[in-house]
């Protein structure tokens, strides 16, 4: 379980390159910390429960934010 968070690692990493080339110089900052989130994540050695809670915690956060932005931030 934990290769999965360095693989999450890296297309967080690929995906802030791609804003960064683009000038999305916000959307690569946020991909950014999240690639070193899960690097770290991904090298601590917890139990697959552990894991599985951090995943639902971090699904649960992206797509609130995700449904916030896009319902209230976003012009029409």
């Amino acid at each position: 379980m934990a290769r999965m968070y360095r693989v999450l690692g890296f297309w967080t990493l690929v995906i802030g390159l791609m804003a960064l080339a683009g000038d999305l110089i916000p959307m690569a900052l946020l991909f950014f910390f999240q690639t070193a989130v899960f690097a770290v994540l991904g090298y601590m050695n917890l139990t697959e429960r552990t894991y599985i809670v951090l995943f639902w915690g971090y699904m649960f956060i992206a797509f609130t934010g995700f449904t916030y932005w896009s319902f209230f931030k976003m012009p029409l």
